[in-house]
């Protein structure tokens, strides 16, 4: 799941969480790692000005980390966070 604010500041800031219904806490600190060594390939690529906030859901413990980022750039790009590398300012 994918939350998208204006961030008034003007930069881009990311948060990752992972609730409880994704499992203990070894595998929801598993989820959130994966979760941002998959959108670190993305950052180029964010439009800047807002706030993301990525919740991992149960079924990140059986994806592929493949698999994982490709839903995150699903995920961004229909949430209009994707521009072309390097034209953005």
């Amino acid at each position: 799941m994918l939350v998208v604010d204006p961030n008034p500041e003007g930069g881009l800031r990311i948060g990752v969480s992972a609730g409880r219904s994704v499992g203990n806490a070894v595998l929801r600190n598993r989820a959130k790692r994966q979760l941002r060594a998959a959108i670190d390939g993305l950052l180029p690529t964010l439009i800047p000005g807002k706030d993301l906030i990525i919740l991992a859901r149960p079924a990140i413990q059986q994806a592929s980390f493949a698999e994982i980022q490709s839903a995150l750039s699903r995920l961004l790009e229909r949430a209009g966070m994707l521009c072309a590398e390097g034209t953005h300012d």
